[in-house]
């Protein structure tokens, strides 16, 4: 293959996370338990590990500038808040690494029109709509979340268990290029989907996702809610009039019991089956009120944080811009190796 032979392609490759948020706003308990509490665990097992604001994600659908700038230091605070710490991690914003964009443009030319078109996001975002009147990186942006990825030879993902397609598309994409080019350059990335509550449900509904977009504010817990309405909502969710099982197979088919017991399992730190065992035959009168005292203690030291993080955007931005230069620093050589692999003439110093 012309070019391929120029590079040395490693067969193994240094375990290396990497993980990103929307700066969409509104973050939630969900995102904490899901994706934040997980990052600042792994960042204390002697893996590197790189944590990035998708912001270019997030314009595949129209943002006003300002607010856009506001989320993205908001979701900064937050990683920093909940323990991320960005001398051990890497955090930063993608649009400030170039390589996330240019090595997406080539793996829009690796992945297949049916491959985009099968995403179970893109067919809800547009499902009942003109899809024609969708833009066409909300289509595409697939490639760029795999470029994010594999810009740093990722080996390990921690996704909720709704973006495993997206992994499974991003391992499709380093096979193609692997096998078209015939190297052994990009890993074929693994994904990590742990914990007692990798997707945290709603509140009001526990047959629904928490999420931020729910008219209610009262089926989540956002990152910046006080003591007392972390406290008010817990003891205000929805429940069965059944008490607590002994098993956590009597969890099945109570969606709401089973949704406020992984909430307690995550926040503790503890198993299902040890907190129905220590819980069992408890009413919700009892459960609740242990629950809130867990969730307010855990989760007010990051609302306080995070205010405090966010009276300095100078000091976010300042730790985003050198989080960006490490990252860039790791992604431009293998960015250039991609482009040697791909038969791209590099003549120009940069």
């Amino acid at each position: 293959m012309p070019g391929a032979s120029a590079v040395q392609t490693p067969k193994t490759y240094q375990p290396r996370i990497f993980s990103g948020i929307q700066p969409s706003g509104g973050l939630t308990l969900g995102n904490y338990l899901g994706a934040l509490k997980r990052f600042v665990e792994k960042q204390d097992e002697g893996i590197e590990t790189i944590y990035c604001m998708v912001d270019m994600h997030a314009i595949t659908v129209w943002q006003d500038p300002a607010k856009l700038r506001q989320q993205t230091r908001e979701g900064a605070a937050a990683f920093i808040a909940a323990g991320i710490d960005p001398a051990r991690s890497i955090l930063f914003n993608q649009s400030q690494v170039s390589a996330h964009a240019e090595l997406g443009w080539i793996f829009s030319c690796i992945a297949r029109m049916g491959w985009m078109s099968r995403m179970t996001q893109w067919k809800d975002k547009t499902a009942g709509k003109n899809a024609e009147a969708a833009s066409l990186g909300l289509f595409a942006y697939p490639a760029l979340m795999a470029a994010d990825i594999l810009a740093y030879k990722a080996t390990m993902v921690p996704v909720g268990e709704d973006q495993k397609q997206h992994l499974e598309l991003t391992r499709d994409i380093a096979i193609k290029f692997n096998n078209d080019y015939g190297v052994d350059f990009f890993p074929v990335v693994e994904p990590l989907i742990e914990g007692a509550a990798t997707r945290v449900m709603s509140l009001r509904d526990g047959t629904k996702k928490m999420s931020k977009s729910d008219p209610s504010d009262q089926s989540r817990i956002n990152l910046t809610d006080d003591a007392d309405t972390i406290a008010t909502k817990i003891r205000k969710s929805k429940t069965d009039p059944l008490p607590l099982p002994d098993t956590a197979e009597g969890l099945t088919d109570r969606p709401e019991a089973r949704n406020l017991v992984n909430i307690y399992a995550a926040l503790a730190g503890h198993t299902v089956d040890q907190v129905v065992t220590d819980f069992a035959g408890a009413q919700f009168g009892t459960f609740k009120p242990a629950l809130a005292d867990l969730a307010v203690a855990k989760l007010s030291p990051i609302t306080t944080e995070m205010n405090r993080l966010m009276q300095d955007p100078g000091e976010i931005d300042r730790i985003l811009g050198h989080g960006a230069d490490r990252a860039a620093a790791l992604a431009d050589p293998i960015l250039e190796q991609v482009y040697d692999i791909t038969g791209m003439i590099r003549s120009r110093r940069r």
